[in-house]
C-alpha cells in the first residue's frame, strides 16, 4: 500500500500519538488510524473511492488544532 496522505496530531508520547493515513494500492483506498505509535493499535477502514477516504480521514482526525499533515517523499 502507498500512502498518499498522512498526519500527525503532533504528540510525542507512546500513549498520546495518533496517526491517520490515506493508503492505495492503485485499485482501492483505505483509511487507517493508528494509536500510540508503530507499536499501538490500529484500525482500518476500506474505502470506495479517494474522496470517501478523505471524508472519513477528516471525521477520524476532527477538529483539534494540533494536527499537521506530513509531506510524502
Amino acid at each position: 500500500m502507498k500512502v498518499e496522505e498522512h498526519w500527525w496530531n503532533g504528540d510525542t508520547t507512546p500513549r498520546g500519538r495518533r496517526d491517520v493515513y490515506i493508503r492505495t494500492d492503485g485499485q482501492g483506498w483505505e483509511v487507517r488510524a493508528q494509536i500510540g505509535g508503530a507499536s499501538g493499535r490500529e484500525r482500518v477502514q476500506q474505502c470506495p473511492s479517494r474522496a470517501s477516504a478523505a471524508i472519513l480521514a477528516d471525521a477520524w482526525r476532527g477538529t483539534h488544532p494540533s494536527w499537521r499533515e506530513l509531506k510524502q517523499r
